[in-house]
């Protein structure tokens, strides 16, 4: 099965039904599955988005009570933060163009992009308000940034998924780590000038939506490897394997921006490690990079007592357990929305066990 294959949407109907053994999931039902909790889930994420996170980026914080005595390193990581996010058309688009015919998945990208297009005007006001660059400094670099076009780092959608799973748990590990030393909790001297009660404020907010969208996603990531264990396995492998934060190719001056995050002490390599890609495992019941790599390398096909073909190794790099209950937990929650609303007696989203993994 080749990665273009998850390319919503998925068909649903029994048309072309490819032949299975019997007791076995078709492919045409397991993307089915997975699209129908990506469209329950989606609409469980837009009615907490609109109750629990609806703030603006020019009413919801004091700007005029902003310092304007920033460090030099501050200032670099706050440009640079607002770089990242400039690209959100482009973020949009490229994912949009590759989902669009999936419901769930296409809408929530249209909700995640109204989403970060309030941190990329967040940030922006705060670079402002710093006083440190000027309106027609800042002019200029929105439209030198715009004369690049970013492209996804992966040409399938499930590659995709799974990295962005990684950069959203990044970038909520860097917002969050400004947010300590705004509100004067880092033991680096360096930091004391930058203590700041409004950018501790505008860092937390932006946080708590790329929390949000971590979790949504991690959430589609896990309906993938519960149904498709050793395809998204391998997905996650190359992405870890080959993970760099988004745009970093095409953003002036982004080794400055990247070594002045690393020294200043809000990202690198270690956090990278141990708090992006060793929570993301424990997320998902994968045991570590290393069990990852060599259980995929030892996967392979084999015949059970009744000629039905299984996956050998990776059932022992992960905790298929855990993700089973996951999913069951993510239906539970779409089951008591739907229920609230009136889908449940309709168009119900059931969970279904996938019968292929060994008990």
């Amino acid at each position: 099965m080749s990665y273009s294959d998850f390319y919503p949407p998925f068909r649903i109907t029994e048309t072309d039904r490819p032949r299975t053994p019997p007791g076995l999931l078709s492919k045409n039902e397991k993307d089915r599955l997975i699209e129908k909790g990506f469209l329950g889930l989606y609409r469980w994420y837009m009615a907490r988005s609109q109750e629990k996170r609806n703030w603006n980026p020019d009413k919801s914080f004091s700007w005029t009570e902003m310092q304007n005595s920033f460090s030099d390193d501050l200032i670099t990581v706050l440009q640079g933060f607002f770089a990242v996010e400039w690209f959100v058309p482009d973020y949009t688009d490229t994912v949009l163009r590759s989902v669009r015919k999936s419901h769930g998945r296409s809408h929530f990208q249209l909700r995640w992009g109204s989403e970060e297009e309030k941190h990329a005007d967040t940030w922006l006001n705060a670079l402002l308000f710093s006083r440190r660059r000027t309106p027609e400094f800042l002019e200029k670099y929105k439209n030198d940034l715009r004369s690049n076009e970013y492209k996804l780092p992966w040409d399938n959608p499930l590659h995709n998924i799974v990295y962005t799973v990684f950069q959203e748990r990044a970038t909520q590990l860097n917002y969050l780590n400004l947010e300590r030393i705004a509100r004067g909790r880092s033991r680096k001297d360096v930091h004391g000038v930058d203590s700041d009660d409004v950018l501790a404020q505008v860092a937390n907010t932006i946080a708590k939506d790329e929390v949000a969208h971590y979790h949504f996603f991690l959430e589609g990531v896990r309906l993938f490897l519960y149904y498709y264990p050793a395809q998204t396995l391998s997905a996650i492998r190359d992405v870890v394997e080959n993970f760099a934060m988004p745009a970093n190719e095409i953003i002036p001056n982004w080794h400055e921006f990247e070594e002045t995050v690393y020294r200043y002490g809000i990202y690198g390599p270690r956090e990278f490690a141990r708090d992006v890609v060793q929570v993301v495992f424990n997320n998902l019941g994968i045991e570590g990079r290393k069990a990852l790599a060599r259980g995929i390398k030892e996967t392979r096909l084999v015949p059970d007592p009744d000629g039905n073909l299984q996956q050998t190794a990776i059932w022992d790099l992960f905790d298929y357990g855990v993700v089973e209950g996951d999913v069951q937990r993510l239906h539970k929650r779409i089951a008591r929305y739907e229920s609230e609303i009136g889908f449940s007696e309709i168009d119900p989203t059931i969970f279904v066990p996938n019968p292929e993994i060994p008990s």
